[in-house]
């Protein structure tokens, strides 16, 4: 399967509209996690934990994308796009979404 983030694959044509397809993760911290990123604070750096956490989402989210997309017979997925939102004290969600369509 195919994903971009163009609207259009330069040499490909579309030959059906397949409609919006979407995926998400909500992931909470972890306590260890919480520790080390509050040493990062004071020191600075990198907050590692918290880059795989958010990597682990991101990959889940697309997952969960493309499923949706091979269900209604896609091949690629166009205009490919991610958010994030807080869902609770300590919970995010990573949403990615895009347009399923057919090319040839």
């Amino acid at each position: 399967m195919l994903l971009t983030n163009l609207e259009i694959v330069p040499g490909k044509r579309i030959t059906k509209h397949l409609g919006l397809v979407q995926g998400s993760s909500v992931r909470a911290k972890h306590v260890g996690r919480d520790i080390m990123a509050s040493l990062k604070n004071i020191f600075g750096g990198e907050l590692k934990g918290y880059t795989e956490l958010l990597q682990e989402s991101r990959e889940e989210a697309i997952n969960r994308m493309q499923a949706q997309a091979e269900k209604v017979g896609a091949n690629a997925i166009l205009n490919v796009r991610f958010s994030t939102s807080s869902i609770a004290q300590g919970a995010a969600e990573l949403f990615a979404y895009g347009t399923a369509v057919v090319l040839e």
